[in-house]
């Protein structure tokens, strides 16, 4: 019924830069929250940054003055601009969406498949 689909990981070097997309589509009504997680080997997997509808958005304290979460919303698209890479950043990285489908009463959260970040030192 929905689909994220994530594009724009890759290897980068340190202090490098990444810029991330996701593409929601199918039957959907509204989209409440867009937001990226991320997991790294190991670990579970954490909130990177979201933001709502109406362009509020919240970090992690890891990313904070790096990463910049922005969405447009006529596209159902949400972008994760991540600048000053370091090892830190490697993980696979989730694009999460809450949201209602058409003729839906409920908000539900949906995920893409995940793409990967390394960034070598």
């Amino acid at each position: 019924q929905v689909r994220l689909v994530e594009s724009g990981g890759g290897l980068v070097q340190a202090g490098g830069s990444l810029r991330l997309s996701c593409a929601a589509s199918g039957r959907i009504f509204r989209i409440e929250v867009m937001g990226w997680f991320r997991q790294a080997p190991g670990q579970e997997r954490e909130l990177v940054a979201s933001i709502t509808s109406g362009g509020t958005t919240n970090y992690a304290d890891s990313v904070k003055g790096r990463f910049t979460i922005s969405r447009d919303n006529a596209k159902n698209t949400v972008y994760l601009q991540m600048n000053s890479l370091n090892s830190d950043d490697t993980a696979v990285y989730y694009c999460n969406a809450a949201l209602v489908l058409t003729g839906g009463l409920y908000t539900r959260p949906y995920w893409g498949q995940g793409t990967q970040v390394t960034v070598s030192s």
